[in-house]
């Protein structure tokens, strides 16, 4: 438990820490009103600040970044978007893509009055595009349709867009994403760091090691584990290489012989593992979302943090609200624009 409070204590500094970097250099116009909720089954959120760019960003180049953009999840983008804005030393650079099943005004408009300054677009995904390729996986939130659009996000995204940067919404980024988005590809289509200590075997069946004709894909491969709810796309390779239609393949085999348990993930793994750019452990702090239900609260891996990520079933805002926080959730509390209808009493 002392680790765990040392490992919290040192990224608390590293937040205070950036944040006094970014304030020196971004001029930031605050605001306290707090806006309408568009209708009753959307949360209310305060407004945020308005964040400029500063001197040295000049007529730099943009930074898109990509999100879904689900109800369920509301909260948790809000969270990740102050959080890019926040941490950026060019905040009016960063451009948001966000997908949503329907074209649901309501959504939209949160995120519009929440960041009335910042640089947005809203994309249509189809979910009847995978309904027919979904397989049950082992946890309902993953059959969902939105958590598939990552895998069509070039076939979404307008021609002017040629790098992406996609994010799941149960992210907090402490670190300005421009670093993020500058990597070298070396040539990839998707750079993500990598988890080679992993067992790579647990992602998939018996019936899919058993036979050649399916395990054979990762032939010439030294496949590891990459986690998608952080990537950096080149856009225009992706089209080119046709790997939506690749990814797609996978999933139509799914359907005939179960070859995975989880949802998107693996057929993205079954595409691309042992053939994307690693990028540092610190883009993509995952496995925060461990069930403190059961008493699986995870902490920080060792080491310099650009990203927290609560990947897994349990989400800080859930786990705040029922008062049965894990320690990590008080690192994503500050980036909470969330407005409760109704006053909270503190026991």
């Amino acid at each position: 438990m002392a680790r765990c409070g040392s490992a919290i204590a040192a990224v608390a500094a590293l937040l205070v820490l950036l944040g006094g970097h970014a304030a020196a250099r971004i001029r930031v116009e605050h605001s306290g009103m707090v806006i309408r909720r568009p209708s009753s089954s959307i949360p209310s959120f305060r407004e945020a600040p308005a964040f400029r760019n500063g001197e040295e960003c000049g007529g730099g180049g943009r930074v898109d970044v990509a999100m879904t953009l689900d109800a369920n999840y509301l909260r948790g983008t809000m969270a990740g978007v102050l959080s890019i804005l926040q941490h950026t030393a060019c905040p009016e650079s960063v451009s948001f893509h966000f997908l949503a099943a329907g074209m649901d005004a309501d959504l939209a408009a949160a995120v519009r009055a929440t960041f009335p300054y910042l640089d947005l677009r809203v994309y249509r995904f189809d979910p009847s595009r995978v309904r027919g390729r979904i397989s049950r996986s082992i946890r309902h939130a993953l059959d969902q349709p939105l958590n598939y659009a990552r895998i069509y996000l070039a076939d979404t995204l307008p021609p002017d867009v040629r790098r992406v940067i996609y994010l799941d919404s149960d992210v907090v980024v402490v670190d300005d994403i421009r670093a993020l988005a500058s990597v070298d590809l070396g040539g990839h289509v998707v750079g993500a760091p990598e988890y080679c200590h992993a067992n790579f075997t647990n992602y998939f069946t018996d019936a899919f090691w058993s036979d050649p004709a399916l395990n054979g894909t990762f032939a010439g491969r030294r496949p590891c584990y990459f986690n998608t709810g952080v990537m950096v796309m080149d856009v225009g390779k992706w089209r080119a290489g046709g790997y939506t239609r690749r990814v797609e393949r996978w999933m139509e085999v799914q359907k005939q012989t179960r070859i995975y348990h989880l949802g998107s993930l693996p057929p993205f793994l079954l595409v691309l593992a042992g053939d994307i750019q690693a990028v540092d452990h610190r883009w993509n702090q995952h496995g925060l979302g461990g069930d403190n239900v059961k008493g699986r609260c995870r902490g920080l891996h060792p080491g310099p943090i650009s990203l927290l990520h609560w990947s897994g079933k349990g989400k800080p805002w859930i786990r705040l609200d029922a008062r049965r926080p894990c320690a990590v959730d008080y690192l994503w509390a500050p980036y909470d624009l969330f407005r409760p209808s109704s006053p909270v009493l503190e026991e």
